[in-house]
């Protein structure tokens, strides 16, 4: 291909009303791509956003099919969840956490950001003294706009430069002013596929039970640390979790990238059993329910959406099961995002570029869905525009919360294999550009 016209590229922004495209959301970037896509003829590699390429999987599909059949859609869902669900995601928790929840505590929600959206809500209500919300950044943009759209106040940090037992001091800073109701972070990051350590999650736990914060630890990616073999049953090494630190947590697990069940909008919001049945009087001043969990669901969930669509939640039981009784291995499929990210990689660095977030402390970052580039000085903004002249769209780190110029580079949509030696023939043209 030739290199895009940056006047086409302007005026695609400009009829969209994006001033600066290093702060254009996920679906902005998608929207400008398929736009340019059209005007140009050229078919761009896709690097932006997360969408699984693994179909799903067949085990859910099934039991999903039979729910139906069985005629569950004429039937309004249980707000607090199906049972096989919320007693077989309490055994999954079990096999590969090694952590013991009662399955009360097992919420189905329509996707991790319905979770995580009426979490924020609840955890903002809890005591007026604890208003707001601290990210643990670089983190996924949407869960910061939804503070925004909920008009809960937040603060954030960028991990870069506070890995290992730097993050308890800075940590401690926000947490001492006793106005933080919750702390938000992903593990693997997205976007930065930083994986907190045991340590560093021991830090977080024990701040948090110190200073009565309560911790949403969003698993979307669960298992996907492909350095060490995770996928075994009951067996080390397990997923690890703040919830072996702390009573303050709910895990968000959703099916989406582990069971490539995007579309069907099935997660579960796993509470602990102290947290659930802890009573504020807050709650039950504003809805007469007092217990953190019961008003989870029957106040939170209910007004939002009524409860989970039924038959997704049995294809999440039926492939929870699968996984834990050994016949169906889910981390072996997914570890082909793992072994893309190896290769695209390769690919950046053969023609100049850097891994931004490169270190777990002394270890180089793991290889999975996401990892995170940047190019000499450049800022994102000018790295991104010249990318997109390339054929090439992905997401700036400026809307996670990063301080560190560079991209988020997602590998899920970079199959067949073909598609990287365009991606390779297209970084050749950008660094053409860099030259004349």
């Amino acid at each position: 291909m030739q290199a895009i016209d940056r006047k086409i590229i302007d005026s695609v922004l400009g009829d969209m009303n994006i001033e600066n495209i290093a702060q254009a959301t996920i679906r902005q970037c998608v929207a400008v791509s398929r736009a340019l896509e059209e005007k140009t003829g050229e078919k761009f590699i896709h690097l932006e956003i997360g969408s699984p390429s693994i179909p799903a999987n067949e085990i859910g599909v099934e039991a999903q099919i039979d729910a139906l059949k069985r005629g569950v859609a004429s039937v309004y869902p249980s707000i607090s969840g199906e049972p096989v669900l919320k007693e077989t995601a309490s055994q999954f928790i079990k096999a590969f956490i090694d952590i013991d929840i009662n399955p009360k505590g097992i919420i189905p929600t329509v996707g991790s950001m319905q979770g995580c959206y009426n979490l924020l809500l609840e955890c903002s209500q809890l005591n007026p003294q604890k208003d707001t919300i601290l990210y643990i950044d670089p983190g996924f943009p949407v869960q910061h706009t939804q503070a925004e759209v909920l008009g809960i106040k937040s603060k954030g940090f960028d991990i870069y430069e506070y890995r290992g037992e730097k993050l308890k001091g800075k940590l401690e800073n926000y947490l001492k002013k006793n106005n933080i109701c919750a702390i938000l972070f992903s593990n693997p990051n997205n976007p930065s596929w930083v994986c907190l350590t045991p340590d560093e999650l021991k830090i977080i736990g024990e701040l948090a039970t110190k200073y009565d914060a309560i911790v949403l630890e969003d698993l979307a990616y669960f298992c996907m640390d492909f350095r060490s073999d995770k996928s075994q049953p009951f067996e080390l090494p397990f997923q690890p979790s703040v919830a072996k630190y702390t009573d303050n947590y709910v895990l968000m697990i959703s099916s989406s990238k582990v069971f490539s069940y995007a579309g069907e909008r099935i997660a579960i919001a796993a509470i602990s059993d102290k947290l659930y049945n802890r009573e504020y009087p807050e709650l039950k001043r504003r809805y007469h329910i007092a217990r953190f969990g019961d008003n989870y669901h029957l106040t939170y969930l209910y007004t939002a959406s009524s409860g989970t669509s039924h038959s997704p939640q049995f294809a999440l039981a039926a492939m929870m099961r699968a996984s834990i009784e050994g016949k169906l291995n889910f981390v072996h499929v997914t570890s082909e995002y793992g072994r893309r990210a190896k290769l695209v990689k390769e690919i950046f660095i053969k023609h100049g570029f850097n891994i931004v977030y490169a270190k777990d402390l002394n270890e180089n970052v793991a290889d999975g869905f996401f990892f995170t580039v940047g190019y000499k000085n450049m800022d994102s903004r000018t790295l991104l525009m010249k990318l997109m002249r390339c054929g090439i769209i992905a997401m700036a780190l400026d809307t996670t919360g990063s301080l560190q110029y560079g991209l988020r580079i997602c590998v899920s949509l970079l199959a067949p294999d073909s598609t990287m030696h365009t991606l390779d023939e297209r970084l050749g043209i950008f660094e053409r550009l860099q030259n004349n």
